[in-house]
């Protein structure tokens, strides 16, 4: 492989770059229907509604976001969608597709040319454009919990290590890998009647996340504000934000955890490790 010249090289890319190309022109078409949820700010008169667009699935990447970047490249350039590491790890592509809250770049596309793939905005949140939804409110929110390690005593940054056990590091598994996508929260109903207040399951479980990090002191501060009616207590464990979850998290089990913990019924452990050490 080390002789192989660099030109003839990319000469065999382009020989099988040209091949499938001609094998799917060739192909007959394929065309799948995409019903899509439209609305444009800028005509305040044109009541939200559905488009559909017509895509050959010959010439199309698997994943429903494949569809929607080829229709906006090729088909309708005003179609407006937030997308980015296109790997399931951002969650900016989360959109309700089928019926489900779930990651555009992680949802293949149904094949069955028969029953059009419906897509609509995240549900029960203001529209920015199209399936754009406004994630203010949800921002706030996370951020109303100090999603960040705090601790009694202050030590000058970069001087020193937190330590943490192998034992204690497990516990926030489950926890950790949450893209805030808001999937879960947008399919729960208690989120949907009392968004203003109730927390809400990405929130909560992030919440939890830091109240019981071994290396964090302020689990106790961090309790007293959730102790109300509505930000904790509005969960009726309906456990929607557990089957969207495109992770596979469990956003109900951590809420549970934490009524636990408010109701005295469990509590917080000791750290394994001095993390000041």
């Amino acid at each position: 492989m080390a002789g192989i010249a660099p030109q003839a090289c990319r000469n065999v890319l382009r020989q099988v770059r040209g091949l499938h190309t001609s094998i799917s022109q060739n192909a007959e078409a394929r065309m799948k229907t995409f019903s899509i949820y439209r609305w444009n700010p800028d005509e305040p008169n044109k009541k939200p509604h559905i488009q559909d667009y017509k895509v050959d699935l010959n010439t199309c990447g698997p994943m429903v976001l494949d569809a929607l970047i080829k229709i906006k490249n090729e088909i309708d350039p005003t179609l407006t969608f937030r997308r980015s590491c296109r790997e399931g790890i951002c969650g900016s592509c989360a959109m309700n597709i089928g019926g489900t809250n779930t990651l555009a770049c992680i949802s293949k596309i149904d094949s069955n040319l028969g029953s059009p793939s419906k897509i609509y905005p995240l549900p029960h949140m203001y529209i920015v454009k199209d399936l754009v939804p406004d994630m203010t409110n949800f921002y706030t929110q996370y951020k109303s919990i100090q999603p960040w390690l705090q601790r009694n005593e202050a030590k000058e940054v970069g001087s020193t290590q937190y330590l943490q056990s192998v034992d204690d590091r497990k516990k926030l598994d489950g926890l950790y890998e949450c893209i805030l996508c808001a999937c879960c929260s947008t399919s729960c109903p208690s989120y949907w009647w009392n968004g203003d207040k109730y927390l809400g399951p990405a929130v909560l479980m992030q919440a939890y996340r830091w109240i019981i990090d071994s290396r964090d002191t302020k689990a106790k501060e961090r309790l007293a504000k959730l102790k109300d009616p509505y930000s904790v207590f509005r969960c009726h464990t309906i456990m929607n934000c557990t089957r969207t979850c495109p992770k596979g998290l469990n956003p109900g089990k951590a809420i549970a955890e934490i009524k636990k913990l408010l109701s005295n019924i469990s509590e917080k452990q000791k750290p394994g490790l001095d993390a000041a050490v």
